[in-house]
């Protein structure tokens, strides 16, 4: 507790993390889905991003510490998930899966919690199971061996 919620009996309200944010968030959850997040996954969803015109002229490690900040003030990862409703359009929830997707398949091997945690995305983002199975199948090609 802070000096100022101390004294006022008050907490600053968490201000609506933006669509960024909010797209660093997913990517992040779902690279950290197995439990863990290690370098070479914060450099995928970097690498990642890099790619987005949401992030264009941005500091992907600011917006990593806004969109962790997020993260944090759930407690679980499922309840964290319910945030990403708030993307401003259809559009950005759809891209939204695709990249949560695409960083699941990139490890060349989804689990039973990464599995879980797309069809809850799937579910919080409204993504209908028709476009959600054209996703995967194209991702599947993508990384088929």
């Amino acid at each position: 507790m802070g000096l100022l919620s101390k004294i006022t009996g008050m907490v600053a309200p968490a201000r609506k993390p933006t669509d960024d944010v909010l797209l660093t968030a997913a990517m992040l959850m779902m690279a950290a889905a197995d439990g863990a997040l290690d370098r070479g996954e914060v450099m995928t969803v970097s690498g990642f991003a890099s790619t987005l015109p949401e992030f264009k002229g941005k500091d992907f490690n600011r917006v990593a510490e806004d969109a962790i900040k997020a993260i944090r003030r759930h407690k679980t990862i499922g309840e964290a998930c319910s945030m990403l409703h708030e993307l401003s359009t259809p559009a950005l929830k759809t891209k939204c899966f695709v990249l949560c997707a695409d960083i699941a398949l990139s490890s060349g091997d989804v689990d039973e919690k990464e599995d879980a945690l797309l069809e809850q995305l799937q579910q919080v983002l409204g993504i209908d199971a028709g476009t959600a199975q054209k996703v995967i199948e194209v991702l599947s090609l993508k990384y088929a061996r």
